[in-house]
């Protein structure tokens, strides 16, 4: 695409920008995202709720607030009832509602599979705006949702396990990221991005890109769904994250045990739906941010540091 000159369009020269961040004052900004994707779930409602909440996901990354909301919704009426569509609609409306922002309408189309998700407007405070190139050199890495939710969805897909063993998985990715965001602007910090379906490993490449600088994860400390390292072993993995670890690999350095290099790394490029934030801040705000994050309902795992490098974008697994 050619470059947009545009002085007011302020993220319009950072790469893997999370959303567009467009100037309307001398103090605030719209955010402007999009996101819609088929079933990850076979319950209508959920579906609409994980799919609003997946893309509303990109305005919190960036410190911002909901405002407005439309759906997209592709479906087939010729071979699912009206009903379901309602149920998905519903779902999102009560997202869009727990977010704080107005659906203002949307649009529709026929389709041969069903689909559905947000174009969503948030506005940020320019000064607390947070996109993922800030991060900086001896910044601690802090995770807020567990991973490992398209290794449950292929488990539950190839009936290794039941809908109601992923109960954890499908609350998470249901969870808004507000808690968290709110934590970061109240702390404070360097740098963030959401995890989607390029997985953390994916993400944190292009901060780090987008940063000029490298990172290493402490592989031990990454948290995962439940019966997440279990479907792993038996082979329950989305071919998304085979071509994501095919990307990122020669971006790896692997410092580990070599009993646990494949699953882990296998497990680190798993696609996410509606992850968490993945957010870098200086040593000295860390604590407080894990305990903001506490006090607002929320949770953040300490899983690595920025470093310094030659060579921006590596990633060393230890």
């Amino acid at each position: 695409m050619p470059a947009i000159d545009d002085p007011n369009y302020l993220n319009r020269e950072q790469h893997f920008a999370d959303a567009g961040i467009y100037r309307i004052s001398e103090t605030e900004a719209l955010v402007q995202t999009i996101d819609f994707f088929t079933p990850i779930v076979d319950d209508p409602y959920t579906f609409g709720q994980i799919a609003a909440a997946n893309a509303l996901s990109d305005v919190y990354a960036m410190g911002g607030k909901p405002l407005t909301a439309l759906n997209i919704v592709c479906f087939p009426l010729n071979c699912l009832p009206l009903d379901v569509l309602q149920d998905i609609l519903r779902g999102g409306y009560d997202k869009i509602l727990e977010a704080g922002a107005a659906l203002v309408g949307g649009h529709s189309i026929e389709d041969s599979e069903p689909k559905y998700g947000l174009s969503v407007t948030g506005l940020v405070t320019i000064e607390k705006m947070v996109t993922g190139g800030g991060a900086n050199p001896g910044d601690c890495l802090v995770l807020t949702k567990p991973l490992g939710t398209g290794i449950i969805a292929t488990a539950v897909k190839g009936e290794m396990i039941a809908t109601e063993e992923a109960a954890g998985s499908i609350k998470g990715m249901a969870e808004l990221n507000a808690a968290a965001s709110e934590a970061m602007v109240e702390v404070g910090v360097s740098a963030c991005t959401d995890i989607t379906g390029f997985s953390l490993l994916g993400h944190l490449n292009e901060m780090l890109i987008s940063s000029s600088c490298s990172a290493e994860l402490f592989y031990h400390k990454i948290p995962y769904y439940k019966g997440v390292p279990e479907m792993v072993a038996m082979g329950m993995i989305p071919a998304g994250a085979y071509r994501n670890l095919d990307y990122i690999r020669p971006r790896i350095t692997w410092q580990g045990g070599e009993d646990d290099k494949d699953d882990t790394l296998i497990t680190l490029a798993d696609p996410q739906t509606s992850g968490g934030l993945l957010v870098a801040l200086r040593e000295e705000k860390l604590d407080q941010y894990l305990n903001t994050l506490v006090k607002k309902g929320s949770e953040g795992h300490y899983i690595g540091n920025i470093i310094e490098t030659a060579a921006p974008g590596g990633i060393i697994l230890k």
